[in-house]
């Protein structure tokens, strides 16, 4: 089970947001970089990055930041990128820069032409990101639910041949509540390519609910808040994580 930091880029900064709201942003680093590099000493096996302008603004807008992130991580570890990804240009200088997996979200629900596209032309460097509240899928920096089925949704993009999934319960995330376990398991049981879990991860008490379903598919858990805040000791919940995987 890898447990995947966050990185959350605004105007250059490594932010955290409360419920994908812009104007909830608390700062936890003016160098994202430095950060990056924290916590690969601190364990970690992948780094996840979202530029938050780039997806309200529906292309890259930290690129000066993320291209920071990738010379201070160079090839140690992968680095998956999503947020204002929407054509393959830029997936193409995204992949180029150094980035491993470019994730796709409102994109691939809107366009999944686009998607498969993708799919077809980088394959093996395709993740979906899926946002979802009572298994309906939101889009639009979570400002619009959908009629959509996270499952079915995910089905499709499964045969499209994506790399994997990543889902977060739009209820949960940045709040501190909890992983919805059974949400994250339910869509796991239903596909044959993994799950990155993410929204909610409170403690190393999420940590060990993830790591006992993590057969059905489950191969990560993608935590923010509660590793800035230290309400989780990220190196501490890698080392159980993997003792528990080890069983």
């Amino acid at each position: 089970m890898l447990l995947i930091p966050a990185i959350d880029l605004k105007d250059g900064h490594c932010v955290r947001l409360k419920q994908g709201a812009m104007d909830d942003a608390t700062v936890f680093s003016e160098n994202p970089a430095a950060m990056a590099r924290h916590w690969i000493a601190q364990g970690a096996r992948r780094l996840h990055l979202v530029d938050l302008n780039g997806a309200f603004a529906g292309k890259p807008k930290n690129e000066a930041a993320i291209k920071a992130i990738l010379d201070e991580v160079g090839d140690e570890i992968p680095v998956q990128l999503g947020g204002g990804i929407r054509d393959l240009d830029t997936i193409e200088r995204c992949l180029d820069d150094g980035i491993s997996y470019v994730i796709i979200g409102t994109a691939a629900v809107k366009n999944p032409g686009f998607l498969h596209d993708a799919c077809t032309a980088f394959p093996g460097h395709i993740i979906v990101g899926l946002d979802a509240k009572d298994g309906k899928v939101a889009v639009d920096g979570w400002s619009k639910m959908t009629g959509h089925d996270v499952i079915d949704l995910a089905r499709k993009f499964e045969d499209y041949g994506v790399e994997a999934i990543v889902y977060t319960d739009i209820g949960r995330d940045g709040m501190m509540s909890g992983v919805n376990v059974e949400a994250t398991v339910k869509l796991a049981q239903a596909l044959r390519i993994p799950i990155i879990a993410s929204g909610g991860i409170a403690s190393i008490k999420d940590v060990t609910a993830l790591c006992a379903v993590q057969d059905e598919g489950i191969m990560g858990a993608i935590t923010g808040r509660a590793i800035y805040e230290g309400k989780l000791e990220f190196g501490k919940a890698q080392a159980e994580a993997d003792k528990l995987s080890a069983r």
